[in-house]
């Protein structure tokens, strides 16, 4: 990662926004003055439907370009990037926990992560797959397809293949917003456990207000004339 004059690897946001605002169909859908969000600093997009939370994680992923403004991932402008340069950079630095699973159904658990591993990190290591499946709690059920897996099995099944990749960021898309608050709890827990173990930053986007007292740096989204406006 090459870093302007005079900045250092240290100081340098994971992720930060600057003036970034989005519209479809002649429609502002997102508008965001600047936000930045440090290594090790987990943090929340709170916010509504329609508030944007969907498209501000597209962008930071590198899936869509904003109208104006820019998107910074470790240091890089995911924005000015070329689509096989974004594809690179969100390999090799973001983990995905969508809302949806979209694990590969023909494979098994332990088969969705070794594929994983191998298109983020062009590895293929069964002994560091294994013990990512029982860090989730899934060691009885490496060997399952994911439709013979429970709600929650397929949750944790899908956190597991995020982090297999070692990705600095970690992108959450409603991880709880489906469980209840027992779950929902735990579900926060064991992301928080794992990132940890595994040196990740969370950045988690939900209407769940239910777990925003979890998190000490929070994003807050309105609708998008209210963001234009404050």
């Amino acid at each position: 990662m090459k870093l302007a004059a005079g900045v250092s690897a240290a100081t340098t946001p994971l992720v930060s926004f600057s003036t970034l605002s989005h519209a479809m169909d002649g429609r502002t859908v997102l508008a965001i003055p600047g936000w930045e969000q440090a290594a090790g600093e987990h943090a929340l997009v709170l916010g509504p439907s329609g508030s944007g939370k969907t498209t501000l994680i597209n962008i930071i992923c590198g899936l869509v370009t904003p109208t104006s403004g820019s998107a910074r991932i470790d240091g890089m402008d995911m924005t000015a990037l070329a689509p096989a340069a974004r594809d690179a950079l969100r390999r090799r630095t973001i983990g995905l926990v969508f809302q949806t699973l979209r694990l590969i159904p023909a494979l098994t658990v332990r088969e969705n992560l070794a594929l994983a591993q191998h298109i983020g990190r062009g590895l293929h290591d069964p002994a560091e797959i294994s013990a990512l499946i029982a860090r989730v709690g899934l060691a009885h059920r490496a060997d399952a397809k994911p439709r013979a897996l429970s709600q929650g099995e397929g949750q944790r099944a899908a956190i597991a293949r995020a982090l297999i990749t070692r990705p600095r960021l970690v992108v959450a898309d409603e991880p709880t917003s489906a469980l209840d608050d027992s779950n929902a709890a735990a579900m926060i827990d064991l992301l928080f456990e794992t990132a940890t173990a595994t040196g990740a930053t969370l950045l988690v986007a939900t209407h769940d207000v239910r777990i925003r007292p979890r998190f000490a740096k929070v994003l807050t989204l309105a609708p998008p004339a209210l963001q234009a406006a404050a």
